[in-house]
C-alpha cells in the first residue's frame, strides 16, 4: 500500500503527497477490494463550514484519505511551515481515475446524486471518453436537506445490488460527505468519493476555469463572476474566516488537534 504523509492543517489531516501518489492508493483501494473507504476533498469552504458543523467534522476526520482541494489549503500549509504544493480537486480525481482505470482494462462505477437528466449525459459522456469503465448503475435521490431511513435504504440497496468498484457521489459539502460517513460501513466493498461539482463539469452544465486561472490559484475568482449569488457568500465571507483560524493555529491562539 502507498504511504500517504499527511500534516495538521486546522486540525485536519489533509494529505501533502503528489497527485500521482493518490491515483496510486486508491488504485490499490480498488485492487484489495476488502472493504469500502472513502475520500473527501477539503478547501477553505469545507474547513470554515465544518468549524461550525460537528457531524461535518467528524465526517472529515474520519475519511480514509482527505486531499487539498483548493489554493487556500496549499497557502495555509507553507504559512504552517507544511509541504502541501499541490491542489487535487474533485474533478481532477474523476477524470484522472477514470483515465487510469480506462487504460488498466476498465470496472465498474455507479454515479449517486444530481437529477435524471444530468445523470444520463453523464453516462453518454462517459461512454465516449471512457468506454472501459462501466457504469453499474445511477440514482437521482430526492431534492431534500435530510434524508429519510427510506431514502437512504433505497439507495444503498441500489448500489449493493450491483457492487460497484467506484462510487461517485454528488450531493455537494457537506451533505455528501455527511452521507459517505455515515453509510460507508453498510456498503458492498467500493470506494466514495464526494465530487460534488465535477457530476456538472461533467455533464457540461457548467464551465470549468481556463487552466493557468487554476495554476494561480484563482478558480474561485471565476467560480464566483460564472455564480455570483450562490457563491458570493463561499468565498467573500468564508475565506476571510479560513485565514483568521489559519492565524490563531499559526500563533497557537487555539489548539487544532487532528483527533477533534
Amino acid at each position: 500500500m502507498n504511504e500517504i504523509v499527511i500534516e495538521n492543517v486546522l486540525g485536519y489531516e489533509v494529505s501533502s503527497a503528489l497527485f500521482g501518489e493518490h491515483l496510486k492508493t486508491i488504485g490499490d483501494w480498488i485492487a484489495n477490494n476488502d472493504r469500502a473507504r472513502y475520500f473527501v476533498c477539503a478547501n477553505p469552504h469545507s474547513l470554515v463550514e465544518a468549524d461550525s458543523d460537528a457531524a461535518f467534522a467528524q465526517a472529515i476526520h474520519e475519511a480514509d484519505l482527505t486531499v487539498p482541494d483548493g489554493a487556500g489549503i496549499i497557502l495555509a500549509s507553507k504559512i504552517l511551515g507544511g509541504h502541501i504544493r499541490e491542489r487535487v480537486t474533485g474533478t481532477d480525481v474523476f477524470i484522472g481515475l477514470n483515465t487510469t482505470l480506462e487504460r488498466e482494462g476498465g470496472a465498474s462505477c455507479f454515479f449517486l446524486g444530481s437529477t435524471e437528466a444530468t445523470l444520463e449525459k453523464i453516462v453518454q459522456r462517459m461512454r465516449i471518453d471512457f468506454p472501459h469503465v462501466r457504469v453499474a448503475g445511477t440514482y437521482s435521490p430526492p431534492f431534500k436537506t435530510e434524508f429519510d431511513d427510506n431514502d437512504n435504504n433505497q439507495m444503498i440497496e441500489a448500489i449493493n445490488a450491483v457492487k460497484p468498484d467506484v462510487l461517485w457521489v454528488g450531493m455537494t459539502a457537506p451533505k455528501q460527505e455527511k452521507w459517505m460517513a455515515e453509510h460507508w460501513q453498510t456498503l458492498k466493498p467500493a470506494v466514495l468519493f464526494g465530487v460534488g461539482a465535477a457530476f456538472d463539469f461533467h455533464a457540461g452544465h457548467v464551465q470549468q476555469s481556463p487552466v493557468f486561472l487554476q495554476r494561480m490559484g484563482l478558480e474561485w475568482l471565476f467560480r464566483l463572476a460564472m455564480e455570483p449569488k450562490r457563491l458570493w457568500r463561499r468565498y467573500l465571507k468564508h475565506n476571510p474566516r479560513f485565514v483568521g483560524l489559519m492565524i490563531q493555529q499559526l500563533f497557537g491562539l487555539r489548539r487544532f488537534h487532528q483527533d477533534d
